[in-house]
C-alpha cells in the first residue's frame, strides 16, 4: 500500500516536470519513510531536498509544486504538509488503512514478500565449525543469523544454497588426533597425559571410548598413522554430533565441503593455473599471494615451505570450486575473530576472475551467557565452552533462536537462561507466541459461539482504534525487504515485539467479539492478518505458533 502512496507523488512530480515548472529528471522510484516523531504524519519524503540542486529551488518551492498537482482519487490521504527545509509529510486517510488491510488479507502468505531476488543464484556458508569439538553458543548464534538470512532471501525471491564448510585439514585435525590418541592409551591403562595444546573436553574420552571399540589394535600402526587414524574417526563422530546437534536447531544445509577433500581433488593447484602471476610471489620455499593489495594487513601465504596449503591456501581453493558453480552472490557468515578475513577473501575472488563485491561478509560477536545476570560456569563436556546443545536442552529451540536475534549480529550479545525459560510477558519469545495463542483463543472463543472467524467482512468499522496495529502490519512489507537487503535479521525480532505489543494493546482495551455483529467481523479480519503476519515472520525466524501456551 505504501507503493499507492510513492505513486501518487511520483506522479504529482511528473506533471510538475511537464508543465515546465520543474526542470529535473524524474527519478525511477520516490521512497517514502516513516517520520522519526509520528506528529509529522504517517510518511514522509525528503524528495525535494535531494532534487534542489538539480531544479535550481528551493526545496520548499519543489515541494509546493509537487503538492499543487498531487491527484488523490481513492482519497487516500487525509492531509500532507511540508516541513522543516521541504520535507513532504502525508497523512493516511482511513480508507487508506482499510485498504491495507484488505491488501494483507487477500495476500496471505504472500503479503511482504519483495520479488527483488529475481532467482539470482545465492549461497550462505555459515556455522563451518571445525570438526574438533561440539558447537558451543557462539555457533549456534551464526547458526540462527545464517539460516534466517537464507530464509529471507528465499521469500525475496533468491535461489538459496546453504553451504557447511568443513575445516578438516591442517593442524588442528593433527591435535585432535593425538589428543584422542592420548585418551586412547589412558583407557588402556597407561601413564600418559595431554599436551599443552590439546582438546581437553570429555567428549574426547567419549571418542576414545568408542575408538577402542571400532579399532583395538590401533597402537600396533606406527604413531604417525594412529594419529591420522584417529583424527578421522574422531572428526566422523563429532561431525554427526555436530548435524543432529544443528537438526535439533532446526537448521538444515544443502551441502557439507570438506576441505580436506578439496585438497586430495587437487583444487588448489587448479585454481592457482588460473590466477594472474600479479597475485603471487614466492619468499623461500613458501608461496604468498597480494592480499595488500585489497586492504589486508599483510601478504598471506598459500603454500608453507613443507609445500602443504595454508588455511587461506584451503580459502582459494573453495573459492574456486565455488565461483565454478555460478552463484551470483555469495554470503560467508564468519565469527568475530574472523574480522581481518574480508579483504583476503575478496582478493582470492578477484584473482580467481570474480568480482569482489559479490561477497558480503557477517561478522558475529560473542555471546555472553548469565543466568540471573551471573556469568554462566563453563560446561565440562566440552572443557573450554557452554555447549550450544546443553543451552537447547534447557530452554528450548524456540527461545534460542529468539533470543539469539535479539541485538545486530556485530554487537555483543547477552543472553540471560532464566529470563528465556520465563513463561510470562517478560520473555521476548513468550511474547510473541503469546499474541499468536491469544488470537487463536479469540478463534476458539468465535467457533464456540457460533461465528465463522475466517467469513470475508465490510471493514467499515475499522476505525482509529485499531490504527497503531494497522500501522504495525503496515510495516512488515519493508522489514523484510530491508532484512534482505541489508542482511540484518534482527530487525525481525524487533518487529515481531512491535507487532505483538500492538495487538496485545488492542487485546486488552477492546473486545474483538461484540454485540455487532458488523464490528466483530471487522475486528475478526484484522486480527487474522495479525496472526497471518506473526505467522510470516515467525517462519522466518523459524520459531514455532503455538496455538496454546
Amino acid at each position: 500500500m505504501k507503493r499507492h502512496l510513492e505513486s501518487l507523488l511520483h506522479r504529482a512530480l511528473s506533471a510538475a516536470v511537464r508543465s515546465g515548472e520543474l526542470r529535473v529528471e524524474v527519478p525511477e522510484r520516490i521512497q517514502l519513510e516513516e517520520p522519526s516523531d509520528p506528529a509529522f504524519g504517517d510518511l514522509a519524503s525528503n524528495v525535494a531536498m535531494t532534487l534542489a540542486r538539480q531544479a535550481g529551488k528551493p526545496p520548499r518551492a519543489i515541494a509546493q509544486a509537487i503538492l499543487a498537482r498531487l491527484d488523490d482519487p481513492h482519497g487516500y490521504l487525509a492531509g500532507t504538509d511540508i516541513a522543516g527545509p521541504g520535507f513532504i509529510n502525508l497523512r493516511a486517510s482511513l480508507t487508506f488503512w482499510r485498504a491495507l488491510l484488505a491488501e494483507a488479507l487477500d495476500a496471505g502468505e504472500a503479503y511482504g514478500r519483495p520479488d527483488f531476488g529475481a532467482g539470482k543464484r545465492v549461497q550462505v556458508e555459515f556455522v563451518s565449525a571445525n570438526p574438533t569439538g561440539p558447537l558451543h553458543v557462539g555457533h549456534g548464534r551464526g547458526a540462527v543469523i545464517g539460516d534466517v538470512v537464507a530464509r529471507v532471501l528465499e521469500t525475496a525471491g533468491f535461489d538459496v544454497e546453504r553451504e557447511y564448510y568443513v575445516n578438516d585439514f591442517g593442524r588442528q585435525m593433527d591435535v585432535l588426533g593425538r589428543s584422542v590418541l592420548v585418551r586412547y592409551r589412558q583407557l588402556g591403562g597407561e601413564d600418559v597425559a595431554l599436551d599443552e595444546d590439546a582438546y581437553p573436553g570429555e567428549y574426547v574420552m567419549d571418542v576414545a571410548r568408542d575408538l577402542r571399540t571400532e579399532q583395538p589394535a590401533l597402537l600396533r600402526h606406527p604413531e604417525g598413522d594412529a594419529v591420522t587414524l584417529a583424527a578421522r574417526f574422531a572428526e566422523g563422530v563429532l561431525l554427526a554430533r555436530i548435524k543432529e546437534d544443528l537438526a535439533a536447531f532446526g537448521i538444515h544445509f544443502d551441502r557439507f565441503v570438506s576441505e580436506r577433500g578439496l585438497h586430495d581433488q587437487g583444487v588448489l593447484d587448479r585454481a592457482l593455473a588460473v590466477v594472474p602471476e600479479r597475485f603471487l610471489y614466492r619468499e623461500g620455499d613458501a608461496l604468498l599471494f597480494r592480499t595488500t593489495d585489497y586492504g589486508d594487513e599483510k601478504d598471506r601465504a598459500v603454500r608453507r615451505t613443507s609445500g602443504l596449503p595454508t588455511y587461506f591456501g584451503g580459502d582459494i581453493a573453495h573459492f574456486h570450486e565455488t565461483l565454478g558453480r555460478g552463484f551470483d552472490e555469495l554470503v560467508n557468515v564468519l565469527g568475530a575473530d574472523h574480522h581481518g578475513y574480508t579483504a583476503r577473501l575478496r582478493a582470492a575472488i578477484a584473482a580467481l576472475g570474480g568480482e569482489p563485491d559479490r561477497l558480503r561478509v557477517l561478522l558475529v560477536q560473542l555471546v555472553n551467557l548469565t543466568r540471573a545476570g551471573q556469568p554462566v560456569r563453563m560446561g565440562k563436556r566440552a572443557g573450554e565452552f557452554v555447549t550450544l546443545r546443553e543451552v537447547l536442552d534447557e530452554v528450548g529451540a524456540d527461545a534460542a533462536r529468539f533470543f539469539f536475534l535479539l541485538r545486530k549480529s556485530d554487537s555483543p550479545l547477552e543472553f540471560d537462561l532464566e529470563l528465556a525459560k520465563k513463561q510470562s510477558t517478560d520473555n521476548p519469545v513468550f511474547y510473541v507466541q503469546y499474541a499468536h495463542a491469544r488470537i487463536a483463543s479469540v478463534f476458539r472463543q468465535a467457533a464456540a459461539a457460533g461465528i465463522d472467524a475466517e467469513a470475508p467482512a465490510s471493514l467499515d468499522p475499522i476505525g482509529e482504534a485499531e490504527l497503531e496495529v494497522l500501522r504495525a502490519l503496515a510495516r512488515y512489507p519493508d522489514v523484510v525487504e530491508v532484512v534482505a537487503r541489508a542482511l540484518e535479521p534482527h530487525r525481525l525480532a524487533f518487529y515481531l515485539q512491535e507487532l505483538a505489543g500492538a495487538f496485545h494493546r488492542y487485546y486488552n482495551q477492546h473486545r474483538i467479539l461484540t454485540d455487532d455483529p458488523a464490528t466483530t467481523a471487522a475486528r475478526l479480519a484484522l486480527v487474522r492478518a495479525v496472526r497471518q503476519v506473526l505467522r510470516n515472520a515467525l517462519a522466518l525466524t523459524g520459531v514455532s505458533v503455538p496455538d496454546r501456551m
